[in-house]
């Protein structure tokens, strides 16, 4: 016995020792530059598009590869049928004066930091263009001979019925957002969850400056057609402390609850898109290929959102 003990260890170091080996040269095909829209309109809102472009997969994929990709001298308009406005290219740090504060909340950048963030964009400040419910708006992107098209409609919004915090059994003083949809039936329907939480801080500032997306903020009615039900959200503003309560929020809280209707494509690409995010990195994850309404050839999305919206008191 001991004999075999010793001899499969010394069998395996033998193999291993003399085992063929092979070199195999694989041919990465070249990266084929593609342009990359980002758009949305919203009620009330100008629309906001970014046209950039991709990178190929050694590339770096920090903020400041993002804002090197900007693709500037594009022509974009955006049409609804009786206006056709061509955007301006803006940047950040180059602003009209009195847009800074919008331009803040349409990137969703503190003012005091988008000149030193200098990101650029298409839009336009004039109204007749802004979104409105009910209005199908074509884009349109022409950059290096080549144009690409869209269309995307401001949905009539579908608003909670109620929202309310309940606070949690095993953790007092703290609970999740609640709410109550009724979604119509028959139609295909989707929507977005975002929160900010505006009672002050130390500095006496509110909370959020910007409305936040929480984890599985898209979701559509597919197995709730037409149903009455009610669902709940954590917080994802505080998040990040390694405070299981961080994903609560805490008596006295005071949250907007902005709740946008959406279409099918744009639920189905930002769905596959979080999707994909969420799941980077993981080896048992499933390949997943990003869908894009985009025509002529580019990637992205152009996307209509309807928001309503709510005030959440965290009281009983």
């Amino acid at each position: 016995m001991k004999k075999t003990k010793l001899f499969l260890p010394l069998a395996c170091l033998i193999l291993m020792t003399f085992s063929c080996t092979k070199e195999v040269d694989i041919d990465i095909p070249p990266h084929n530059e593609q342009v990359v829209i980002d758009g949305s309109i919203e009620t009330g809102q100008p629309p906001i598009v970014f046209v950039t472009k991709t990178h190929d997969i050694y590339s770096p994929t920090n903020f400041e590869a993002f804002l090197n990709g900007f693709i500037s001298g594009a022509t974009v308009s955006v049409s609804d049928g009786s206006n056709n406005i061509v955007l301006d290219e803006l940047c950040s740090d180059n602003l009209p004066p009195g847009t800074e504060q919008m331009a803040a909340s349409l990137l969703g950048i503190p003012v005091d930091q988008l000149a030193a963030l200098n990101i650029c964009a298409y839009t336009s400040f004039d109204q007749s263009i802004w979104g409105q419910i009910g209005k199908t708006y074509e884009l349109t992107v022409s950059y290096d001979g080549n144009t690409y098209t869209s269309q995307t409609t401001i949905k009539t919004p579908i608003p909670l019925d109620s929202v309310y915090w309940k606070e949690e059994n095993d953790e007092p003083g703290y609970g999740f957002s609640w709410a109550h949809l009724t979604d119509p039936p028959g139609v295909s329907n989707a929507y977005l969850w975002e929160v900010k939480k505006i009672n002050l801080d130390d500095q006496g500032e509110p909370a959020n400056q910007f409305f936040v997306k929480t984890f599985g903020a898209y979701f559509d009615d597919l197995f709730f057609d037409g149903k009455a039900f009610e669902f709940y959200y954590e917080n994802p503003t505080d998040g990040g402390g390694g405070n299981p309560n961080d994903l609560l929020y805490k008596l006295g809280d005071t949250v907007v609850v902005k709740f946008s209707s959406i279409g099918a494509q744009e639920f189905n690409f930002f769905d596959k898109k979080y999707r994909q995010i969420y799941s980077a990195g993981s080896p048992f994850s499933t390949p997943i290929n990003v869908p894009t309404n985009i025509e002529g050839g580019a990637l992205g999305i152009w996307a209509g959102f309807s928001p309503s919206y709510d005030t959440l008191i965290c009281e009983p």
